[in-house]
């Protein structure tokens, strides 16, 4: 009979199998948003746990099973090898003994593949009896000791030469789940009573309205997200509508939210003022996000489906008086929400997403009135979709200024000290990596 994964009614040899599927279509070239909605629902909180442990060690995984089978298997049964080797790889995954996982993962090639079965077997075994002395020869290898590609590593390296190290370290750890509480509707002090009501373990972070729990929860099962009291993020996105509003508006103040999917800054610059908000997004099913979050919270912004970048096919000619521009990125901060990130991205995708982003800039700047302000913001350490950009917009925007008061966060490192964490916060409590820059548009001189 099939083992059954702790806390989970399917047998693990099946969330193997439909891990392994997760596994072989990032490699492939597809994301785990594309990936995991495809997996039966009933499987996929055990899936996602497998699949996302996996993905982390995927580096340390694949030096190994070239050590033991320098030919790779096909695809899929390639892709059930590593998920193994990533969960026994220490300091392991889910508490699944060893033999419990080998006489499983066995059972899922021999489910899909049975002439695999064996030399998944004899794979397994040996790395098991080999495990201390196959460990130390793979760490010589960068691959196995930072699970990053080797061109990733190679920014982090110039950008980050003293801290580089530490940010890959903190790429593979379990993010923290926080919480925005809604302020037209809640106080941060009322939240925290209800979760310790409920014996859920929260503390404050920040001066705003950020709340960490400390062991992450399915969104339903968190008191007051349902009824629109609190949503899910990050303490260093938070950051970006609060200092684009430190400066408050007059009510009714005309503002855009660019790139605004799937809604959490929208809602958030709502939330904390009266505004006539346009929210836009190229992508309509994401967009749609935008509109159930609004929704939830109950907000009203006009969404609209267009390029942010042509904002001739959409702006009516009524200057706004500030925007919010979430631009696309490598996303290179948030990678351990995401350790598909690391795998599916090349090193070209850096100059062109830098094009987009200085595009995008240069497009919605002239939809800027004069003394408005423009938030710039990235979920990416790299330096080119940060402090390089903004550089670079300075140099060619005579009437645009780094706002001095308040003064603009810059790089903010996936790591403890990056000013949207508590200071006695370890690695895995630590914000997200985030760029922000917030801009004034100056009068040209005549």
């Amino acid at each position: 009979m099939s083992a059954r994964a702790p806390n989970a009614a399917l047998p693990l040899a099946r969330l193997l199998g439909h891990a392994t599927d997760v596994v072989a279509a990032v490699r492939s070239g597809r994301s785990l948003n594309d990936a995991l909605p495809r997996c039966p629902a009933p499987a996929r909180p055990g899936t996602q746990a497998i699949a996302f442990h996996a993905l982390r060690w995927l580096g340390a995984a694949e030096v190994v099973r070239r050590a033991l089978a320098s030919k790779a298997p096909p695809p899929a049964v390639d892709a059930l090898l590593l998920t193994a080797l990533a969960l026994l790889w220490p300091p392991g995954g889910p508490p699944y003994a060893d033999h419990v996982l080998v006489d499983e993962a066995v059972e899922a090639t021999r489910r899909r593949s049975p002439r695999s079965a064996g030399f998944v077997n004899a794979v397994l075994r040996r790395f098991v009896r080999e495990r201390d002395g196959l460990v130390a020869a793979a760490l010589a290898d960068p691959l196995a000791r930072f699970n990053h590609p080797a061109w990733w590593l190679e920014r982090l390296q110039a950008d980050w030469p003293d801290r580089w190290q530490a940010i890959v370290a903190a790429d593979n750890e379990h993010p923290p789940l926080t919480l925005r509480v809604n302020v037209q509707r809640a106080t941060r002090s009322a939240v925290l009573e209800a979760l310790a009501a409920q014996g859920i373990e929260a503390v404050a972070v920040g001066d705003g309205a950020a709340v960490t729990l400390a062991r992450p929860l399915p969104v339903a099962e968190i008191p007051g997200f349902v009824e629109g009291l609190v949503s899910v993020q990050d303490a260093a996105a938070q950051r970006a509508a609060s200092l684009l509003l430190a400066e408050p508006l007059a009510a009714g103040a005309r503002v855009l939210d660019a790139c605004a999917a799937p809604g959490g800054k929208t809602a958030q610059l709502l939330e904390l003022a009266d505004l006539d908000l346009v929210a836009i997004d190229r992508d309509r099913d994401r967009l749609a996000r935008v509109d159930e979050t609004l929704a939830r919270l109950g907000l009203h912004a006009t969404t609209l489906a267009a390029d942010a970048a042509e904002p001739v096919a959409w702006w009516d000619g009524r200057p706004f008086e500030a925007i919010l521009l979430d631009a696309p990125c490598t996303a290179s901060g948030i990678v351990r929400r995401h350790p598909d990130i690391r795998w599916l991205r090349r090193p070209g995708d850096l100059d062109a997403l830098a094009a987009t982003q200085a595009r995008l800039l240069d497009a919605l700047w002239p939809l800027l009135a004069p003394g408005g302000r423009l938030l710039y913001c990235t979920c990416s350490v790299f330096r080119s979709e940060g402090s390089e950009q903004i550089d670079a917009f300075l140099q060619r925007r005579s009437d645009a200024a780094l706002v001095e008061a308040p003064p603009s966060p810059g790089h903010l490192l996936p790591l403890p000290d990056n000013g949207a964490t508590l200071s006695t916060a370890g690695p895995s409590r630590a914000a997200d990596g985030f760029f922000i820059a917030l801009l004034e548009k100056h009068p040209l001189a005549s």
